[in-house]
This record gives C-alpha cells, sequence and structure tokens, in this order.
C-alpha cells in the first residue's frame, strides 16, 4: 500500500485545488459562441468601481457612462416576518441572485439548512474588496440577517451593518480580502458572538473621515441557499461550473434579426442580457420590501439594423409570506411610432443546490440513464412529465460544441407539444420551476424550449460530471406589436423543498421519483411519518418501522427460516448423493428429485418468501432515500455525529491525509468522511451469510460461497457512502434477521420418521422392503441404497441350469 502511494504521487497528476470555484473570463472573440454571457465574470468579484464587463465591438453599448450593478433583497430572514424565502436579486439583467429558504420549524431553527457547512452564519454580504481602506466592503445587508441584527457597541449608532460598510477585523483578526471573512466565519459556530470592527464611509456629499464602528452580531445555522452563484457553492461544488444570474431575458427576434442556432443572443445584443435596469422596490406589511419592479430602455440606435424605434424591457417580482412562490412579469413595450415583430427569451435558473451529489441516491424516470444532482424536468399536454439528465446534456456539450442545447420542442411542433405546464431545475430534495399563471393550464404563446449548460464541459472534472450546473430557455412567438403595446408574459416560480403537499397544487408531485413499488414507499412513508410524530426521532421511527415491516412479514420468514435449516439438514445426505454421481450430472439431478421427492422436500419453496419480501424491502429503501424529511434529521439532536440521515455519518474527516483516489468528491471510492455505520452493516450481513448458509455440498458450492462472502466484503466500498438513515434500517432488519433465524431453528420441531409399507424406489431401484409394522426412517432409506447388502447364494437344488447346448 505504501508504494502504492509513493507510486500514485510520483506518476499521477496531482488535481489542482482552488478554494473557489473557477471563473472563466470572456475571450476577445467569443461574443457569439454558444454561452458566451456565461463566461463574464459574477458582480461581486469585481471592484466597486468597476465599468460594466467588458463586449466585444458588435457588442458594444455607446454613449452614456455605464452603471454600476446594485443589489437588492425581497422578503426576510427574520422568523416573524412569516416569509419562507430572501430573495437576492441584481439590477444586471434584471435577475435573480440568490434564494435562501428561510422558513422556521416551532423551535425557531430554520426548516431547511445547508447540510454541508457547520459554521457560523452572518448573512450573504457578496463582499468584494473596498476601494481606499483594507477590508471587505458590503454590498447587500439582507433584512433579518445577523449583519442586519448586529448590536451597536458605538453610542449614537444604529444596530446592524449598512452597504457600504467595511469589515476590517473580525474577533480582533484583521481582514483585507473576502476570502479572509470566509476563513475566519468557517472557524466559528452557530451561537457565536463574532466581534466586527467597521469602518463606515461618510455620507455622500460630506467631507471627512470615515466612522470607526464596533457591533456584535450572533451568528446563526447557515440557511439553504436554494440557488447560489457557483463560486458561492462550498466544497461540493465542481470545477469547470459557471457564475451566471438566474432567469435573465433578452431579445429573440427584431424585426427580421432572430437568435440562430446554437447561439444565446442576437448577432450585436449580446449586452442586452447583462444590462443594468432601473428598479424601484416596494414595500409590503411590516415595512418588508417584496416586491420590485425593473426598467429597461432600449435607444433604436443600440438596437441596430432593423429597429423601427425604441423599446422598453419591463419586469417584476413579488413574493408573498408564507410561500414558495416567486410572483414574475416580463414585458417588452414599443416606443416606435410603427409597428415592429418582437420575441423575447427568458432564460430559467441555475445553481441549484447540489449538497451531498457525491452520495445522493436521486433516480431517473427513464428505464435507460441516471440522473444527475440537477436535471432538467418539464411536462407538456402531449409528453407528460419528462426529465432530461445533466449527465446527458454534459454529453451533449463535448460531442457537439457548436450545438450544446437539448431541444425540448420546437416551432414546428403542434400545439400539443408546444402547451408547457412546467419546466424546471430539478434536485434531489428541491425544485425550482416556472409555472403558467394562476387559474391557466399552461404557458401561452411559446415558440420553442431547450436545455442548456451553465457550464463549461471541458473543465468539468472527470468522475464529477453529476454536479455539472444546468439550465434552460424558452423562447416566445413573435408578434407584430403596435405602437405603445406590450408584449408580456406573467408566470409564477416554484423555489423549494419537494414535500408531495407543496408540490400537488401545482402539478408537480411527478418530480418525487420512487422507482419501482412507488405505491409501497408512499404508504411506508405515511406510516414512517406518524411514528416519528409519536416518537419525535426520526432514528427511532425508522427502527420500530422496521420492526413493524419484519413483525408482520414473520410467518413468511419463518417459512424461509424452516426451509434454510431442513436444507442444513438434508446436506450431508445430498452430499453423499453428489460424490456418488460424480461423473455423471444428469444422473446426480435425477437422483437429488427423488430424494427430495421422497422426503418432502421442495427446493423452491425457500423463493416464494423472498419474492414476497421484495417489493416491501425495495420500497422502504426508496422511501428512505428520496424522503426530504430525513434530510437533517439527526441520531441524537445534539450530536453532531449522523446529524443528517439523509448523508452518511460523517464520523470524522479524512479528506485532508488519504489521496484523492479514495477521499475525493466523485472521484474517491469512500469519500471525504469515515463512516463507520456501514462498518457495522457488513458485519452484520457477513454474519447473517455464515449463519444461513447450509453447509457445502461439494466443491462448487463451497467456491460459491466463498466468493459471495468476498463479494460481500467488496459491497463494503458501495455501502460506505450509504445514507445513515438507510444504515439503521439495514442494521435493524439485520439484527431481527439473526434473532428471527436463532428463535426459527429452537422452534423447529425435529424431523419426523417416514413409514414405507411397500418397496421404496429411488431412481428405479428397490432399495428397502419393510413391513408395516416395521417402519422405515429416512436414514435408513439412504443407508440401504448406499450400501446395498450383497444378495444371497441359493441353494444348488434351487439353481437353474443352463440350456445344453447343442
Amino acid at each position: 500500500m505504501f508504494l502504492y502511494w509513493a507510486l500514485n504521487f510520483v506518476f499521477v497528476p496531482q488535481p489542482v485545488v482552488q478554494p473557489r470555484a473557477a471563473k472563466i473570463a470572456p475571450a476577445e472573440d467569443d461574443a457569439d459562441r454558444p454561452g458566451d454571457e456565461a463566461r463574464v465574470a459574477a458582480v461581486e468579484q469585481e471592484p466597486a468601481d468597476a465599468a460594466a464587463p467588458e463586449l466585444d465591438d458588435q457588442d458594444q453599448v455607446p454613449t452614456e457612462p455605464p452603471k454600476l450593478p446594485l443589489r437588492l433583497s425581497l422578503g426576510s430572514m427574520d422568523a416573524s416576518s412569516g416569509y419562507y424565502l430572501l430573495a437576492t436579486l441584481n439590477t444586471q439583467g434584471a435577475a435573480v441572485e440568490r434564494l435562501e429558504m428561510t422558513e422556521r420549524k416551532k423551535n425557531g431553527r430554520f426548516r431547511y439548512r445547508r447540510v454541508d457547512v457547520a459554521f457560523g452564519y452572518l448573512g450573504y454580504l457578496a463582499p468584494q474588496i473596498a476601494r481606499s481602506m483594507d477590508g471587505c466592503e458590503v454590498t447587500i445587508v439582507g433584512p433579518g440577517t445577523p449583519a442586519a441584527l448586529a448590536k451597536s457597541q458605538t453610542p449614537d449608532v444604529a444596530d446592524g451593518l449598512i452597504v457600504g460598510d467595511v469589515i476590517v477585523a473580525l474577533d480582533n483578526q484583521a481582514i483585507t480580502t473576502p476570502a479572509d471573512l470566509d476563513r475566519l466565519l468557517s472557524a466559528t459556530r452557530p451561537g457565536d458572538e463574532a466581534i466586527l470592527e467597521i469602518r463606515r464611509p461618510s455620507a455622500e456629499g460630506a467631507e471627512g473621515p470615515s466612522q470607526s464602528l464596533r457591533m456584535v452580531a450572533t451568528l446563526t445555522e447557515h440557511p439553504l441557499d436554494l440557488l447560489r452563484l457557483s463560486s458561492d457553492g462550498g466544497p461540493d461544488e465542481v470545477l469547470g461550473n459557471l457564475d451566471r444570474l438566474s432567469c435573465r431575458v433578452t431579445l429573440s427576434q427584431l424585426g427580421t434579426r432572430s437568435i440562430t442556432t446554437g447561439q444565446s443572443s442576437i448577432a450585436g445584443l449580446g449586452w442586452i442580457a447583462n444590462a443594468i435596469y432601473d428598479h424601484e422596490p416596494s414595500a409590503g406589511e411590516g415595512g418588508v420590501i417584496n416586491r420590485s419592479s425593473f426598467t429597461l430602455p432600449l435607444p433604436a440606435a443600440q438596437l441596430g439594423p432593423g429597429a423601427k424605434g425604441p423599446l422598453t424591457i419591463t419586469r417584476s417580482y413579488s413574493l408573498t409570506p408564507g410561500s414558495y412562490l416567486i410572483d414574475m412579469d416580463v414585458a417588452i413595450r414599443n416606443d416606435a411610432t410603427e409597428p415592429q415583430r418582437l420575441a423575447y427569451r427568458l432564460e430559467g435558473p441555475n445553481g441549484i443546490t447540489v449538497e451531498g451529489w457525491w452520495y445522493s441516491t436521486k433516480i431517473s424516470p427513464n428505464f435507460f440513464g441516471g440522473a444527475a444532482a440537477r436535471d432538467i424536468i418539464w411536462r407538456t399536454q402531449r409528453e407528460g412529465h419528462r426529465l432530461f439528465s445533466g449527465y446527458d446534456l454534459l454529453k451533449r456539450g463535448k460531442k457537439q460544441p457548436n450545438e450544446p442545447d437539448e431541444v425540448i420542442f420546437g416551432a414546428d411542433e403542434d400545439d400539443a407539444a408546444r402547451a408547457l405546464k412546467y419546466i424546471g431545475i430539478d434536485a434531489q430534495y428541491f425544485n425550482v420551476a416556472y409555472l403558467p399563471p394562476e387559474g391557466e393550464p399552461s404557458f401561452k404563446g411559446l415558440r420553442s424550449a431547450a436545455s442548456t449548460l451553465a457550464a463549461d464541459p471541458t473543465q468539468v472534472p472527470l468522475h464529477q460530471e453529476r454536479a455539472v450546473n444546468v439550465s434552460f430557455f424558452m423562447d416566445s412567438v413573435s408578434a407584430e406589436v403596435p405602437p405603445g403595446g406590450a408584449f408580456r408574459q406573467p408566470m409564477r416560480m416554484f423555489a423549494g423543498p419537494k414535500v408531495p403537499e407543496l408540490l400537488a397544487p401545482h402539478g408537480l408531485e411527478d418530480s418525487i421519483e420512487y422507482g419501482w413499488f412507488g405505491s409501497v414507499s408512499k404508504l411506508l412513508g405515511h406510516v414512517l411519518h406518524g411514528i416519528n410524530g409519536l416518537s419525535g426521532n426520526y432514528a427511532i421511527a425508522i427502527i420500530l418501522l422496521t420492526v413493524l415491516v419484519r413483525g408482520l412479514l414473520f410467518p413468511v420468514s419463518r417459512k424461509a427460516a424452516i426451509h434454510a435449516q431442513r436444507m442444513q439438514e438434508l446436506a450431508p445426505e445430498l452430499k453423499k448423493i453428489n460424490e456418488k454421481y460424480k461423473d455423471d450430472m444428469e444422473g446426480k439431478l435425477r437422483a437429488q428429485r427423488e430424494f427430495q421427492k421422497r422426503v418432502g422436500f421442495n427446493p423452491l419453496a425457500g423463493c416464494l418468501p423472498a419474492l414476497l419480501q421484495l417489493p416491501i424491502f425495495i420500497g422502504l429503501y426508496r422511501c428512505l432515500s428520496v424522503d426530504i424529511e430525513l434530510r437533517q434529521a439527526a441520531f441524537k439532536s445534539n450530536w453532531q455525529w449522523a446529524s443528517n440521515l439523509a448523508g452518511p455519518d460523517m464520523l470524522t474527516y479524512w479528506g485532508d491525509w488519504l489521496w484523492e483516489y479514495l477521499s475525493g468528491r466523485g472521484t474517491g471510492w469512500l469519500g471525504p468522511f469515515f463512516n463507520i455505520l456501514p462498518i457495522v452493516v457488513v458485519v452484520l450481513f457477513l454474519v447473517q451469510q455464515k449463519m444461513f448458509m447450509p453447509p457445502p455440498t461439494d466443491e462448487q458450492q463451497e467456491l460459491t460461497q466463498k466468493i459471495m462472502m468476498y463479494m460481500t466484503l467488496f459491497m463494503a466500498l458501495f455501502f460506505f457512502r450509504v445514507p445513515a438513515g438507510l444504515c439503521i434500517y439495514f442494521i435493524s432488519s439485520s439484527l431481527w434477521g439473526i434473532g428471527e433465524r436463532i428463535i426459527v431453528k429452537k422452534t423447529i420441531p425435529p424431523p419426523k420418521p417416514l413409514a414405507a409399507t411397500a418397496a421404496d424406489i429411488i431412481d428405479g431401484t428397490v432399495v428397502a422392503t419393510k413391513t408395516p409394522d416395521k417402519k422405515a426412517t429416512l436414514a435408513d432409506m439412504i443407508r440401504e441404497r448406499m450400501n446395498p447388502e450383497p444378495p444371497k447364494a441359493l441353494p444348488p437344488s434351487k439353481r437353474k441350469r443352463p440350456p445344453t447346448q447343442k
């Protein structure tokens, strides 16, 4: 093993470790290549005084000085506000930059938090390097976040950070870059108090030095950031995924000009998707901003040939307390004095969470092909529910770089094919999807739709393709818009958990894929939730559910155990038959059949109980695999170990010293954590195998049993990343099976002697002749069959003479 490590280090190229996902800067000559808009670096990585992203000559926006992008928040993280979402919007593209899930439990904790991090959370600040001093400049402060609620230690200064504050130290440790802030926060825990030293610039237009402030923030758990930039994805994000804002819009047709196949914008108009919008926020109840409208004027001079006058794109987002729905609206107004033919392209969300993609058990409804951590799902009137895997999209992007998009439906298809009921990005436990307006069964006025990559397919590492970033777009039909008229598309976006009760009203319930025996899985899921309601702990509920299921199946399992015990009893006699007919396969099989028929043993009887139990066991396995309630449910509430029953128990982290071949996410056999529960599972499997297998009757069976033992040990590699909840199920089921076998073995009555009243025949040969008053046992029959007595010699008087030969 040491030699292998040494050779691996010397000859195998070592992976390049980067703390954040790679960003691909725009090339000088690829403004019209597929995905060109995705290659623009993320906004928060640019200095505050930076100009708009560089564009090619054909995409340059002349005249006016560039506007700076701004961020604004919709919703709140405050538990008393009742909002389930905190959205961060960006005026660049009027796009969604981040969505955080802020629903609370009765105890005040987040219902859905990040399970891949354990450090304290200050809030999404989108920090950037300060312009005039060392430190991180805050560009957004969400309502209700620890940063917004930080207590001021400076007299006459209100509580909470504000946009423009520069964090220069945390817990008396200096901060000069955003990486410093991330590093210091990673050493904290929820509930810790972080002491922030802040420099607040003087008010706009006022002269004088900046003000030094001191604030104390109480850190919380990290809420689940359902949508985020790839560079903020944490350890589960992979290289090659690009930072791209979600839900952007651009023109897909202007007069006779339109987006050509494989491109992302009309030639010369790629800048529209990244343009800076004017915005107007509005507050709802409690003073929380829950709606924002965006406006982008498009002068005719900037639109180039084909434009008959100026246009205006307007957009809006609106949140409602207690809901995972975001109301959206897209409109293009014709400000010219004559009609113009127009159409829009609306991009979908991207950057949905990929937490635990290297161990999750998401399956695909497609018979061939597997599901990735991010897949595109949709439903049309003609085809019903469909899923296109991120795997397949990445393969297409590699094979056909000039046409990387997978068409969902095109303009040449009938109305039923274009009657889109929903389209979205699907993850293991969460879903973000576009829905038609309330009351409408499907979208109207769509020309085409396609799935697309939000990644550079050449940069995604091998064995990490499952975490590739994907998205989609929808093109509207072109319409002749009169002067002063508008082309409008209202819609909704669902961004929430895959809870059946939440998905069903929107027709999204098919996004929960149970696989085979789905009805059994759903039934067992209801039972599991009911038991948890009584026990208050899902680990205990899994154990009790396993006991309940195995208890109901006890009569069937008992028959199987009796069958296995009978096989062990008959094994010595079967071994004798094998020895007698070791060179005659046909004779051996015939003798075995006659013997089994004589003793009343059916070798197939043990298969029936297993077939009856199979739907229940598979259904229970799938129930525990897809149930979102097991996510972040802990084995014990105050233990860090096994704090997420939907993931491995993660006893200790060993990724720092174990090489990538074993510990890498996706690239390693075992993963970055050492898990103890899979070891217990495999040990119990070996114990069961030793107890349940009958003694081998020949060398072939002995070899088969050894291979099965080695296969069980090899199976430990695959079980090592099994979620803790499934391990608890396997452990409980194995312990029940061992106890059941011990009890059944003690209760099985001893075999009764077999009676024979006439000639007993095996394989057509008389083996015993007994009178009715003298019974022959099975042992007597076998003994006589294997060791027949020599015939007795007749007296000379009764011997027949041979015929006289002539």
